[in-house]
């Protein structure tokens, strides 16, 4: 059997006496997309961040592409392969959309301290920006402030971000968070589309979009996995409903 792409062996991460992340191990294979979810407080966010590097564990291991890089910084993690999307936007909004990703391509490069002026003149970084939005949908918004976008547009922006550092692993932290119906089937058209290409680890409350894009997903509650499967088996399970999905009703519509 081949090695997964990414291997999460007995994570652990305490905040004093708050167990973030407790033992949690998992395995994403390549071209894979994982779906991890569970209630708020389960410890999602900081396993990601975990993932990412932007916090060390106390325990347990990390393995990219067979690489231990539990202890590899941040930045090398990128360099790696590894791209995330935030809950919260972290978008720059006075810059234009172009702008934005074209820093992310520039930063990727090594070349992050050139900043804001040759990010705008290199052609190389300008046609990987350009790139980048025309994946997502946003080619024609390309000169537009981000200040000006809509939220769900913020959102598919976050992604081209992610895209421009050329990821083999993306990381995305509640893409759906705050989107309206409409733009919420957007967001999982494209998802679709760019699972296709991507190894993808999804964190989402959106359990329509869950269901509808991974092929496996993994249950966090209290910091544990409490079960890891395809989504039928995780449908199923009597313990994921009884501590976090609840009745078929709460299977697709929990928020």
């Amino acid at each position: 059997m081949a090695e997964p792409l990414l291997r999460v062996e007995k994570l652990v991460r305490r905040f004093g006496g708050i167990v973030a992340t407790d033992q949690v191990s998992l395995d994403v294979a390549e071209g894979e997309l994982h779906a991890i979810i569970g209630p708020n407080g389960a410890g999602k966010t900081t396993l990601i961040s975990q993932l990412t590097g932007q916090l060390l564990p106390n325990a347990g291991s990390i393995r990219l592409a067979g690489r231990d890089i539990t202890w590899v910084p941040a930045y090398r993690r990128s360099a790696l392969g590894l791209a995330r999307s935030f809950q919260i936007t972290s978008l720059l909004l006075d810059f234009t959309a172009a702008d934005n990703v074209a820093l992310a391509a520039q930063a990727h490069d090594g070349h992050s301290f050139h900043f804001w002026g040759n990010a705008r003149k290199v052609p190389h970084l300008r046609q990987a920006a350009q790139a980048a939005l025309d994946r997502v949908g946003l080619g024609a918004r390309a000169n537009v402030l981000v200040s000006r976008l809509s939220h769900g547009e913020q959102r598919e922006l976050e992604l081209a971000v992610a895209l421009a550092t050329r990821p083999q692993l993306l990381l995305l932290d509640e893409p759906m968070a705050g989107l309206g119906v409409t733009e919420s089937a957007r967001m999982v058209r494209l998802l679709q589309e760019l699972r296709r290409e991507l190894s993808i680890v999804l964190v989402e409350h959106d359990m329509d979009a869950v269901f509808a894009l991974a092929d496996r997903i993994s249950v966090l509650v209290y910091g544990r996995v409490i079960a890891s499967g395809t989504p039928a088996e995780i449908r199923g399970n009597e313990e994921v409903k009884r501590a976090y999905l609840g009745d078929q009703h709460a299977v697709t519509r929990h928020g």
